[in-house]
């Protein structure tokens, strides 16, 4: 007789408000004229732009999120503007973008306007940058009338479906009619400059002893190439230019990624960095980041590429019939993809994973089994499968428990694609292991306690919202939980009721 196993499974999605306004200590300073080259080793300079009645210096990272965001909407401006004698520069001020990898970003974001090496980070320091993306738009005297941010629509941990806020363009606006600028600065959000530091040689904390060890442990698996993160943090040349950011990232406890409070106990699955952790990286970040005896450094540690399931998969089938095109910018709505498996008895799912084409993409993927004259399926957690997030390991069940998938249904797959700031293409797949009937002892469901009509008052701070599962009459084994909330969640509480 097979016995029900039951799963509670969400996720859990937060996002952070944008930062407030900066002090405006930099408007009305003069900007210097200066000369650099750009990835094809051609010299620009600020002069040559005299006849230009105003000039956009862009201060860019090869890398960076929103950086990368950014590069087309600066694009766009640049064709918008030109007839209006307006010049735009994009500055590389990071010590860790090569000329190779500056001419990649140039080539992938099809950018025209001269993108320039800021060795050193000299003009980065003269002007007083402090992130990519940064701005800083010149009147024709060439002093700063504007710098901060390029518009709202992108921040940290922010993707709104277009700007409310177009700060820039507005300025340039403003300028051309020979206004002031209303708002001359807006907070820039985005990575640090990596500016080239003066490392403390007699620190007792350097990236070959302990801040390597932390990386691979916390972060490498998924801050390496062809993974879910923007950049690797395998290298010291690539992880000295991130850490500032690096620091930011773990003090606002943004990364390692997890949100779930300690004083509640210990999850097996915690990703916190431990005080000590964060204590060793802030003191590494203080002394200049010092690269240390590199004979000290840790073997490469090796990670499972492809298929984390424990052995290879029975059936593996594509959850789309074509590849998904992403475009560059904007919001993408969640998208759904039916696929008819073919099964013409009921299969036991022992273990499965979802293997996303392109990562830097796919930042969720639900499968769901949807039985023959249901319509059910996509809307909740009925027929729920396996999902995929970032960093999530793969996991078979225990040993005897399997889900069903009745014969004839057909698969449902819910996509959330996030653009990058360059038109990307995503296959992903599905693979399945299965189990034989006669060794399944327990059936696993997933099912869940959803409450969809959320009306919060306007101030209120603590807001109670209650939800339902639906109740079972057999004996039940709660495997897992995962709580789910998108921007406004702030604390979630289970609790379990028997009659």
């Amino acid at each position: 007789m097979v016995r029900t196993i039951a799963v509670m499974m969400m996720l859990l999605v937060a996002c952070s408000e944008v930062g407030a306004e900066a002090v405006e200590t930099r408007v009305g300073t003069p900007v210097a004229n200066f000369s650099l080259q750009d990835f094809r080793g051609k010299e620009h300079s600020l002069e040559d732009h005299r006849e230009s009645k105003l000039v956009v210096i862009a201060f860019l990272g090869a890398e960076c999120p929103l950086a990368k965001l950014y590069g087309p909407r600066l694009q766009s401006l640049a064709n918008s503007y030109e007839s209006s004698e307006v010049a735009f520069l994009g500055i590389n001020s990071n010590c860790q973008d090569s000329i190779t990898e500056i001419a990649a970003y140039a080539r992938i974001h099809e950018i025209t306007f001269p993108l320039l090496k800021d060795g050193g980070n000299r003009l980065a320091d003269a002007m007083a940058a402090v992130r990519t993306p940064e701005v800083f738009l010149l009147d024709q005297k060439r002093r700063i009338a504007y710098w901060g941010r390029i518009d709202d629509q992108y921040g940290v941990g922010v993707v709104r479906n277009a700007p409310t806020r177009r700060d820039l363009k507005l300025a340039i606006d403003e300028l051309l009619a020979g206004k002031r600028v209303s708002k001359p600065s807006r907070e820039a959000e985005g990575c640090f400059i990596g500016r080239i530091r003066k490392a403390d040689e007699s620190s007792d904390v350097t990236y070959s002893n302990q801040i390597s060890r932390i990386l691979q442990n916390r972060c490498v698996q998924c801050h390496r190439k062809g993974e879910i993160a923007p950049f690797a943090l395998q290298e010291y040349d690539e992880v000295v230019g991130w850490a500032e950011t690096i620091a930011e990232v773990v003090k606002d406890e943004r990364m390692p990624p997890w949100h779930a409070s300690k004083k509640f106990g210990h999850f097996a699955n915690d990703r916190r960095l431990s005080d000590k952790e964060k204590d060793l990286i802030y003191r590494w970040v203080e002394n200049g980041a010092p690269k240390g005896d590199v004979s000290q450094l840790p073997d490469a540690k090796t990670f499972t590429v492809g298929w984390q399931l424990p052995r290879e998969p029975d059936l593996v089938l594509p959850i789309a019939k074509r590849p998904y095109r992403v475009p560059a910018e904007g919001v993408v709505r969640y998208q759904y993809f039916r696929v008819d498996p073919g099964f013409k008895e009921d299969k036991w799912i022992q273990a499965a994973e979802l293997l996303p084409g392109n990562r830097a993409v796919v930042h969720h993927i639900l499968a769901f089994a949807r039985v023959p004259g249901s319509r059910s399926g996509s809307g909740g957690l009925d027929g729920f499968l396996v999902g995929y997030v970032p960093g999530l390991l793969a996991r078979p069940f225990p040993v005897g428990m399997a889900k069903k998938i009745p014969a004839g249904s057909e698969l449902i797959f819910q996509v959330h694609y996030t653009p990058i700031g360059s038109a990307q293409v995503d296959v992903s797949k599905i693979g399945f292991v299965f189990a034989e009937p006669d060794e399944v002892k327990y059936e696993v469901k997933t099912t869940s306690a959803a409450q969809r009509y959320l009306r919060i008052p306007p101030g209120e701070e603590n807001y109670r919202v209650t939800a339902v599962s639906r109740s079972t009459r057999e004996e039940a084994l709660l495997l897992g939980f995962m709580p789910h909330m998108h921007v406004r969640g702030k604390a979630f509480r289970y609790e379990t009721m028997s009659r």
